[in-house]
Formats: C-alpha cells, sequence, structure tokens
C-alpha cells in the first residue's frame, strides 16, 4: 500500500481543476489570493489533499498573461497592500467553455467509474 500513496488513485491531480474553480469564485467577486485560498481550501475536492499556495498564485498569474484575470494592488488602512483579482471578459468566456468541458468530463468520469465498479467487483469475487 505504500506504493500507492504517491499514485494519481490517490486524488493527489485534483488540483488540476484549481483553473475552473477560482474563475468561478472571481466571476462572483473580486478578491485577493489569500481568499481565494481559503475558499479552495473549503472545497470538497480539496479535504484530503489541499491545494498549494505556490501553485495558486502561479495559476492566476498564468490567467494574468492569458488575459483571463487582471490583477491590482489594493491599499488597506489596517494592514499591507493585497493584489486584487477579477475575471476579465475573455475570463468569462473562459469559464463558460469550461462548463461546457466539465460535462463531458463529467460523463467521461460516470463512464470511467461504472467501469472500474464492475471490474474491481469482478476481480473480488
Amino acid at each position: 500500500m505504500a506504493k500507492l500513496r504517491r499514485c494519481p488513485c490517490q486524488g493527489e491531480t485534483l488540483d488540476r481543476l484549481i483553473q475552473p474553480a477560482v474563475m468561478a469564485f472571481l466571476a462572483r467577486e473580486p478578491m485577493s489570493g489569500y481568499r481565494l485560498l481559503r475558499l479552495l481550501d473549503g472545497m470538497p475536492m480539496f479535504r484530503e489533499h489541499k491545494p498549494d499556495p505556490a501553485g495558486v498564485y502561479r495559476c492566476l498569474k498564468m490567467m494574468e498573461r492569458r488575459g483571463l484575470v487582471t490583477g491590482s494592488w489594493s491599499l488597506s488602512h489596517s494592514g499591507p497592500a493585497s493584489r486584487r483579482f477579477r475575471l476579465t471578459r475573455a475570463g468569462q468566456s473562459c469559464l463558460a467553455r469550461w462548463v461546457e468541458t466539465l460535462v463531458v468530463y463529467r460523463q467521461d468520469l460516470d463512464f470511467i467509474l461504472a467501469l472500474t465498479r464492475k471490474a474491481s467487483r469482478k476481480n473480488s469475487r
């Protein structure tokens, strides 16, 4: 079982879904990277494997380079300045495409789940 600790079967690759999750949160309202991390941390898919803060910021930077989000500095009277991100029009279009992509992924996952359940029952007899 020790060999399976770093195996994708443990769910460690779910962080690849950070981009659509970040975009969905930003579609609601502009927010800081710190707030995004807290929201991501509370998502059920990250209950075992918390999102990597550096990875989330890399994702935000990549999305900013692609024109999907913009970031601006927000000065605070009670603390340090923070960077607030918002979804752009291009980001909104991308998010709409993500919805279509995730629907297809879900159908594919339902198929794979049924296939693996059947195989697992067959092999456990």
